[in-house]
């Protein structure tokens, strides 16, 4: 078994859609970043790297490629999986926490799960996704970005496909 975790921070902003987990989410404003700047899947792909010991998601995605630019993060996470069933490894479990003072995730995290959970081939039930406000605490408190942390332990296969 190997263990992983992460955290990804955005800023908010104006004239950028909010995208977390896959899941496009009605708001006056969205993360800013070179990809669709979706921070859950971030830390997520980057528990996943930290678990393999292969560096972080600047290393396999440069901000400095075009190629990158406004991708989907699930796009991302499935290269991130590729390279952990190379390595011979599958999802045991993910567990992550948005920490976000608008708006409420409740509604969108059932979503958020199946579309990590197809995206790394396991079960939805292999994947958690809990949400926290900043209680008008610091940047997030102040809604001035979002904040992403992710663990996750992943297991050896016994058979490589």
């Amino acid at each position: 078994m190997r263990i992983g975790q992460a955290v990804d921070i955005h800023p908010l902003v104006v004239d950028r859609p909010l995208i977390l987990g896959g899941v496009k989410i009605e708001h006056d404003k969205g993360l800013a970043g070179h990809s669709d700047a979706d921070c859950l899947v971030h830390a997520i792909a980057e528990s996943i790297l930290g678990a393999l010991a292969l560096g972080d998601l600047g290393k396999h995605f440069p901000d400095t490629d075009p190629q990158y630019k406004d991708i989907s993060s699930m796009i991302l996470l499935d290269h991130v999986y590729q390279l952990m069933k190379k390595q011979g490894h599958r999802i045991g479990n993910v567990d992550a926490t948005i920490l976000a003072e608008k708006p409420k995730m409740a509604p969108f995290i059932e979503q958020m799960r199946y579309n990590i959970a197809m995206c790394l081939h396991c079960r939805v039930s292999d994947v958690s996704i809990k949400a926290t406000r900043g209680e008008k605490l610091g940047f997030v408190g102040a809604e001035q970005g979002i904040v992403c942390t992710a663990v996750c332990l992943l297991e050896k296969e016994l058979c490589v496909r």
